[in-house]
């Protein structure tokens, strides 16, 4: 498994706008080989908000047919030159391959 993250420093009281682009019907979503999105959000810090989308996939090739396909392209093609809203104050992306992943009861009782 191939796990891509990207973590999102908002500013206070933001990150609902960033939760509802992700949560949107995108291209993304019929991809052969996604496994799964997750969005989370920590509003502990009384500062800033943290937002972190956690997508995986059946194997690096897959993320890899994702990045080459004319959906993902044509989207950077789209916001070519614009910056990102004000509200994001950084973003940090890092890739993963999964090593191990246990299935708990929860899982295996189809919840």
């Amino acid at each position: 498994m191939f796990v891509m993250t990207r973590t999102m420093v908002i500013e206070k009281g933001n990150s609902d706008k960033v939760i509802a682009r992700f949560s949107g019907e995108s291209p993304l979503d019929q991809m052969e080989g996604l496994v799964d999105i997750s969005v989370m959000v920590n509003r502990k810090s009384q500062e800033q908000e943290e937002v972190v989308v956690v997508i995986r996939w059946e194997s690096q090739e897959a993320w890899k047919n994702w990045e080459k396909s004319d959906a993902h392209i044509q989207g950077h093609k789209n916001s070519r030159g614009q910056q990102p809203p004000a509200f994001i104050l950084s973003t940090t992306v890092q890739m993963y391959d999964a090593q191990v992943v246990k299935k708990g009861k929860a899982f295996l009782n189809g919840v």
